[in-house]
């Protein structure tokens, strides 16, 4: 027996995405393809809007820095536990959740941002658009999820992400208001 790994292995998917795994959780076939699909959805703009949360707490500028700089990078830590619980419920389903950047950059809606700094209120702008892409997506998947009865994706749906997205609209919007705005 060699101590020496095996290394450069390459290997067969053993399951394509876009595929479910038969599951005995008393949900038919095409309830859990449909949820996987709009979770998978769901999971890259979260996590497109996670890393905008990031750059935007990196590149934080002015007298406003320090509390939005501490307020975008809890709202990015909230938005990291919302990737971790909807990729959990994607391979409950038995599916294959989006786990490559370079796959989530090609199936985001969310418009990406310039390369370089803007002024806070665009910024903020940015994020709160990116917040409707996702609370629009998951009222209607939300909906659907309940039609076809995956009442714990209606759940994570209803209780964590669009909770947590209003809130953290909400609060994005009352520092808007104390910003100055930018002429467009």
């Amino acid at each position: 027996m060699s101590s020496q790994p095996p290394l450069h292995q390459k290997r067969r998917l053993i399951q394509e995405f876009g595929t479910v795994k038969q599951f005995p959780i008393a949900l038919s076939y095409d309830a859990r393809l449909y949820s996987c699909q709009r979770l998978n959805q769901l999971l890259v703009d979260t996590q497109f809007l996670y890393a905008l949360y990031k750059k935007h707490h990196r590149l934080m500028r002015d007298a406003m820095y320090y509390p939005l700089h501490l307020l975008l990078d809890e709202h990015a830590e909230q938005q990291r536990a919302l990737i971790d619980d909807i990729a959990e419920r994607v391979h409950y389903l038995g599916g294959v959740a989006v786990g490559d950047p370079r796959h989530a950059a090609e199936l985001t809606s969310i418009p990406r941002p310039p390369d370089g700094v803007e002024e806070i209120p665009a910024m903020l702008s940015r994020l709160l658009e990116a917040h409707e892409i996702i609370l629009t997506d998951a009222h209607d998947a939300a909906a659907r999820t309940a039609e076809l009865g995956d009442d714990c994706g209606q759940n994570l749906l209803f209780s964590q992400l669009i909770r947590t997205g209003e809130r953290q609209v909400w609060s994005l919007s009352e520092h808007l208001v104390v910003t100055p705005l930018v002429q467009s």
